[in-house]
């Protein structure tokens, strides 16, 4: 499928409002989100609201969302998106973030892969977060993860910055095995263990795979994120 429908519910302890979309897989761009009912984006309707948290949900795959500035581009909220009907409250919270007259609403969504396996991650430097992917990842095979926008690697996108989180969400049904940190010889730096999220065996969140912070590392120049899936 080339597109599918999400949904995200923001809101507080005393509102929410549900905006939706039928957004393009594989892209950020025009993906932007309005209000079921009167169809405006969230800086027109709510703004100056404070959030605390946001359930969104897509069709099949995966899906990372943002809350962003239209003109400044700053980002003020991100997460992951859960398959729909698997919705947690606990899970969704965040913040408290203020909702900017020129915020919008936007999914970054990935399909099922019926022989291989779709990958994304929040990864966080000293340099800022960004959304990485991995397309088509072989099961048992090491794949390179690269940035959304642009496709840069780790070195090429965070030289000269430390790497303190990476939090992975593979499409649904998968199971993440590891996430590796590369250096520019190859050498493997740091492996983190990952596992299942969902409703299946040993799964520990509907949103992540894997949730590693208080990381410490220096990336270097030709350095890698690498993820190894399991069997499909």
């Amino acid at each position: 499928m080339t597109t599918q429908p999400v949904t995200i519910t923001v809101g507080n302890s005393s509102m929410s409002k549900v905006f939706t979309d039928t957004s393009e897989n594989n892209q950020w761009s025009g993906n932007v989100l309005t209000d079921s009912i009167s169809s405006q984006s969230i800086g027109i309707l709510i703004p100056n609201a404070m959030l605390t948290f946001a359930q969104a949900g897509y069709t099949g795959g995966a899906m990372a969302y943002r809350l962003q500035n239209a003109q400044s581009l700053r980002v003020s909220a991100r997460g992951f998106g859960v398959l729909d009907g698997q919705y947690c409250m606990k899970e969704s919270g965040f913040g408290p973030v203020r909702v900017n007259p020129n915020d919008i609403l936007t999914v970054y969504p990935v399909p099922s892969s019926e022989n291989h396996t779709n990958v994304l991650a929040w990864v966080e430097t000293s340099k800022g977060t960004e959304l990485m992917t991995a397309i088509d990842a072989t099961a048992d095979t090491a794949k390179e993860l690269a940035t959304a926008v642009n496709g840069q690697t780790l070195g090429d996108a965070f030289f000269n910055s430390v790497l303190r989180s990476v939090k992975v969400q593979i499409q649904d049904g998968r199971q993440l095995k590891r996430v590796e940190v590369i250096d520019e010889m190859g050498g493997i730096v740091m492996t983190l263990q990952g596992g299942y999220r969902g409703f299946t065996q040993g799964s520990r969140s509907n949103e992540y795979n894997l949730d590693a912070s208080g990381i410490g590392i220096g990336i270097g120049k030709g350095w890698s994120l690498k993820v190894v899936c399991g069997q499909e």
